[in-house]
């Protein structure tokens, strides 16, 4: 069944600014503590293969199931959100990430340490998922904003523990890492759980009126937008973005050692770290920032305008790091150049999405066009045999750039002018009662 979304909820009804902004705050807290599920993996790959001397494409299938559970998974999740709330799915997960790292600590083969990531995974999945969709319900009227402070949370969230993370396998090994900080983090999401809540109806204001912002007033059902051709456009964009990026995450570390640039010492902003250290932690701190930015670009000027723009940068930025990454100091400029225009795609896809689809069911939708990340992951592994059959990371970078580009290309001159006539389709049916 279709819903129109009515405008004019009673003043009196709604939540304070206050509360939603708690809301949010409370999302973002829960993402900060996925965060180190994907991007701390990086640095126990190493570890791993050095210990059991297993190669790192066949490693880097656990951070690849990873990304699928934490992804396919998300609109089964979204629709447990839509129909009870968001509290007991995000305590779940906060029970699965804990469990997923306490395996990995104790696994001591692949199908070990595949089984422990897909628990994670899973657990992740639930979180984010919920988090992102949550804040899209709650602030109609600044969606691309309130989902890039949300995905913020799990682009910056691993920064800080980046050197701790790695002082902490130095010292104490990667298996009691993977177990304290595993434990920890699911903790404290479990703790999160009880403050989050969904709004009611009446409790947020109308959808923002803006000439840039094409926006559906009707509510299409999962089932409906899997039947949208648009969507599988939204889909395959995200894909094609989202490898490139996902690629250079699970792989930053053997990829500074290949160019021999990982443990030299680079000076910035006057600071010192050796080039991976530095890159990884600007990184994190860049792909935070970079999805609230563009989240509010476009709320702006549109949504596929800022696709435009941050594909494009993107394309330019692997180009550049492929051409100049060997220097250590261009390895963590460009490297954080790559993670700045890349992270904004995890506010712009569910904006957009939520923007096309309504917000009823935004959780779902919005899980739906997620999945789009683990399909983009399956790409991971086999940037790491082309890698090791080539000895070089060549062909990897030049399709990634050419991916992005690509990407920009369709956002600006097929998805705009085809999302209007579908939210101006969507308004005539809504209009006169019709679905499907």
């Amino acid at each position: 069944m279709t819903d129109v979304v009515h405008a004019g909820a009673p003043a009196s009804a709604r939540a304070s600014e206050a509360y939603r902004w708690t809301q949010l705050a409370v999302g973002v807290a829960a993402m900060v503590m996925i965060a180190n599920y994907q991007y701390g993996w990086t640095f126990f790959v190493p570890d791993i293969a050095k210990t059991f001397g297993w190669d790192r494409a066949s490693i880097q299938w656990a951070f690849t199931l990873f990304v699928l559970f934490e992804t396919w998974l998300v609109p089964v999740e979204g629709w447990f959100v839509d129909k009870y709330g968001p509290r007991v799915v995000v305590l779940v997960g906060g029970i699965l990430c804990a469990a997923g790292w306490a395996i990995n600590a104790q696994a001591a083969t692949l199908n070990g340490y595949y089984l422990g990531m897909i628990v994670a995974g899973i657990g992740a999945g639930a979180v984010y998922g919920t988090c992102v969709g949550n804040a899209l319900k709650w602030f109609p009227d600044k969606r691309g904003l309130a989902a890039g402070i949300t995905a913020a949370g799990f682009g910056a969230g691993s920064a800080l523990t980046v050197a701790p993370i790695q002082a902490m396998i130095r010292d104490s090994g990667f298996q009691t890492t993977f177990l304290y900080f595993g434990l920890g983090q699911g903790l404290i999401i479990v703790i999160l759980a009880f403050f989050l809540f969904a709004p009611k109806e009446g409790q947020v204001p109308a959808v923002a009126q803006n000439a840039n912002l094409v926006q559906s007033r009707r509510n299409y059902n999962p089932t409906e937008v899997l039947h949208q051709p648009i969507f599988w456009l939204m889909y395959f964009m995200f894909v094609i973005v989202g490898a490139g990026g996902l690629m250079v995450t699970a792989n930053l570390k053997p990829i500074a050692g290949d160019w021999q640039v990982d443990n030299i010492p680079v000076t910035l902003i006057g600071m010192t770290m050796t080039a991976v250290t530095f890159a990884a932690t600007i990184d994190r701190v860049l792909n935070g920032l970079t999805r609230p930015f563009f989240g509010w670009i476009s709320d702006q000027i549109g949504r596929e305008n800022t696709m435009f723009i941050a594909f494009g940068l993107e394309g330019i930025g692997i180009w550049a790091l492929y051409m100049f990454g060997h220097d250590p100091v261009w390895f963590v400029i460009l490297s954080g150049l790559v993670f700045f225009a890349w992270g904004e795609i995890y506010s712009l896809f569910p904006s957009t999405c939520t923007d096309t689809f309504g917000a009823k069911f935004a959780t779902t939708n919005a899980g739906l066009l997620y999945t789009a990340k683990g399909t983009a992951a399956l790409l991971v592994p086999l940037a790491n045999y082309a890698q090791q059959s080539t000895g070089h990371w060549d062909r990897v970078f030049v399709i990634a750039a050419g991916a992005n580009i690509l990407a920009s290309l369709l956002a600006i001159a097929v998805l705009k002018p085809w999302r209007k006539v579908v939210v101006a389709k969507s308004a005539i049916d809504s209009t006169y009662g019709r679905t499907g």
